[in-house]
């Protein structure tokens, strides 16, 4: 018991430590962008990678701190908030690795170690921290359309600003190629995200988590 409980510790102070440098890496992109000419908050903000980063920053910290706190599983809504994180991150890197990387395109973090920390090592931890920790119910699989209204949003406000101001985050999403070519890429991600929402929560349920289940209602 006194193992577990100083593993648990452990944990959790790694996901403070790791929402504290993903924020580092967060400031340190803006102060780079902004190094180079203003900064307009709305498209720094408007990546899904930032967006996603953030959102492990305070995940991190919310199941840290609480962890620490009272060192038992974590609370409803707060294993929806790390299955929601997890969801995101995957798709992060997937995306980064498969559409962007292979372009030469920043996805929004043109600052190297902070790119390669939000692209690439976030995900993996994130993800990590899913399949490893043990400190959490299961999710119901009436959780997996709730991990897709944040994602959905996304889209539907870039897709508005891109048909509007021009503005668009990622060159997959740009309307001089056509909005049939838009619409292949994000039912292809749509379905992406679906597939990697679906794992997460399976995952969830399988023999060892399977002491609580979880139904968001």
């Amino acid at each position: 018991m006194k193992t577990r409980q100083t593993a648990l510790r452990f944990l959790n102070l790694a996901r403070i430590l790791w929402a504290l440098a993903t924020l580092g890496a967060i400031g340190a992109t803006y102060a780079d962008t902004a190094s180079r000419g203003p900064v307009q908050p709305l498209n720094f903000f408007g990546y899904f990678t930032i967006q996603s980063n953030l959102v492990v920053v305070l995940v991190g910290l919310i199941a840290g701190l609480m962890g620490l706190a009272k060192g038992a599983s974590m609370p409803r809504w707060v294993v929806g908030l790390r299955a929601m994180a997890s969801v995101c991150m995957v798709v992060v890197g997937l995306i980064y690795l498969t559409l962007l990387a292979p372009l030469g395109a920043a996805g929004g973090v043109p600052l190297p170690w902070a790119n390669w920390v939000m692209h690439i090592l976030g995900p993996l931890l994130v993800l990590a921290d899913w399949l490893l920790a043990r400190d959490r119910t299961s999710l119901s699989y009436r959780a997996v359309p709730l991990l897709l209204i944040y994602p959905l949003l996304w889209t539907g406000v870039v897709l508005i600003r891109g048909a509007s101001d021009g503005w668009v985050p990622y060159p997959f999403l740009d309307p001089d190629q056509g909005y049939p070519v838009i619409a292949l890429y994000v039912v292809s991600i749509a379905v992406l995200f679906a597939g990697i929402a679906f794992l997460v929560v399976a995952y969830g349920l399988r023999g060892r988590h399977r002491d609580v289940q979880l139904e968001i209602r």
